[in-house]
This record gives structure tokens, sequence and C-alpha cells, in this order.
């Protein structure tokens, strides 16, 4: 009874030191967010958005409106110097879209990808000038081959399989990739984990399995996930890049996968683009692999 007692007036004690706390979050000015690439033989393409608030409800239409539409963007191989139109296109659902890349009017300073070579890029919005530099390496790290296995434990019936590939690094450290898979006539998406390095594995050829590429936009559905099933006609993109586009995908990744884990460390993600602006100019050197999984 005593101790019952004790309990009571403790559970008092402690609810009478309760106290309501109240943030009240500053309005933050939009910031500038690039989404810019530039790969082998392809014209440069580069999406500009305005940043949302932390608590934004985010639809495909607030994002339509973030989309920004009066930048003038420049990119340059160190020779020429070519300006990028906008474009305006309707995404499904007629949803109005823009995003910036080659100019056909002025064909004779168009600029596209090519291993070895360093791009700058350069934007200006809202009186401010925003710069970004990237390479897209020679296509050194590359794979040999890519087959198909079944998965241990289950049944000759099951329809799920492993897709592996078998990868040779050149030796010396500096060899960054990033992956997309592509199944039948969907859209090349990064796996979850997308970006490696070679610190571990310099030199050598070796065999790994390759997780199917995510939605990132969609729930991701962890029963399925990295499977490959058999009828699938699967399209490996290898792509080589450069440590600023490998540490701005494996600090986004990190970040991506610690959402709502309360154990997890805060991660900088860190982006190439200056004057305080988010994301990234990268640069992508491509080798593809394909391959029909039988029924």
């Amino acid at each position: 009874m005593r101790n019952s007692i004790l309990l009571i007036l403790l559970f008092c004690l402690l609810a009478g030191c309760e106290k309501a706390i109240e943030f009240k979050l500053k309005q933050a000015q939009p910031t500038l967010s690039v989404d810019a690439t530039i790969e082998t033989n392809q014209d440069p393409l580069v999406i500009l958005t305005s940043s949302l608030n932390y608590f934004s409800r985010i639809t495909p239409e607030v994002l339509s409106k973030s989309v920004i539409k009066d930048a003038i963007v420049t990119i340059s191989d160190g020779t020429i110097t070519h300006r990028l139109l906008r474009y305006d296109i309707l995404l499904p659902g007629g949803i109005p879209f823009s995003f910036y890349s080659s100019d056909p009017s002025s064909p004779q300073t168009i600029i596209r990808g090519s291993e070895g070579k360093q791009y700058s890029l350069h934007i200006e919005w809202e009186g401010k000038n925003y710069t970004a530099a990237t390479s897209i390496p020679l296509l050194k790290k590359t794979i040999d081959s890519i087959w198909w296995e079944s998965i241990p434990g289950l049944p000759d019936t099951s329809s799920r399989v492993f897709l592996k590939a078998r990868v040779t690094d050149p030796p010396g450290f500096g060899n960054y990739i990033r992956y997309f898979t592509k199944v039948n006539q969907g859209a090349f998406l990064p796996g979850l984990n997308s970006v490696f390095d070679d610190l571990l594995i310099n030199g050598i050829t070796y065999d790994v399995t390759v997780d199917r590429g995510v939605d990132r936009n969609q729930e991701l559905q962890f029963e399925e996930y990295g499977y490959f099933h058999k009828g699938d006609t699967v399209t490996l993109k290898f792509s080589n890049i450069d440590k600023a586009t490998f540490e701005f995908w494996r600090t986004t990744e990190f970040s991506y996968q610690s959402i709502g884990n309360p154990f997890s460390s805060p991660t900088k993600i860190q982006g190439n683009i200056s004057n305080g602006a988010l994301g990234y100019f990268g640069g992508y050197a491509n080798q593809f692999k394909s391959l029909i999984i039988p029924r």
C-alpha cells in the first residue's frame, strides 16, 4: 500500500513538471536546387527548382510550381560556351514541367558529353550567380558479363531471380560508379544504394549481385526489393562518375534511408553547386548490358 501511494505521488510530481514547448520556425527564403547531368554522347540536362518549406505537402502540382523558368543557364567545355534553352512539357496527368538543354538554333556551340572532358555550369537567377564543375571519366571500370541465378531456398516454380554481374576494377584507387536498371520498357532506376567506390576492391575482377533499381517516389516493397522475375528483359546501365558525383549520391542515399530512424546520425548532403545552392552537376561515362531472363 505504501509503495502504491509513493508511485501515485511520484506520478503527480512528474505530471506537474510538464511544460508545453512551442517552436516558432523561421520562414526560410527559397533556395535554388539543381539537378544537372551530362552523359557520354548526350546533351546536358538541367532541372532547376526552388526549395520548399520543411512541412510543405509534396504533390505533383506543388513540385510543378517550384520549377524555375526564368534562369539563364550556360555550359562550357573550356573552349566552347553554349546557352541552354528552356523546354516546357506536360508530364503524365497534364502536369506542366520544364527543363534546360541544348538549343538547336545554335548548332555550332552545342556541347555533348565526351569521356575524359571537364565541364562547367553557370546559372544566373534572381540576380545571383551559381557555378559548378564536373568531369566525365574515362570508362575504365567495366562490366564483363551479366547473368541470372535462382534464389536458394525458393521452389523452381518461383518467378523471382537474382541478377549477377562480373566487374573489373582497374589498378589504382579513385574509380567511382553509379548503376541503374531498366526492366522491359520501364525507366532506368538507380539502386537503393546506387554508388560505390573501390577502397576495398581495387584492381581485381569480382562477381556481385545487382539489386533492382527503385522508384523513390513509390513506397518501397521490401518483400520484392532487389529481385527480378523470369520473363523480364533487363538492361543494366553502369556509369563511371567523378568523386563529387559519388559524394552527392552517397550522402543523399544515406539521408534517404535514415528518414524516420531516431538512431541515425544527421547527414549533410554534399552538393557541388556554389553560392549556397542545393543539388549537383554530375558527369557519367556509360556502359550498357542487356539480358533476357527466360520464363
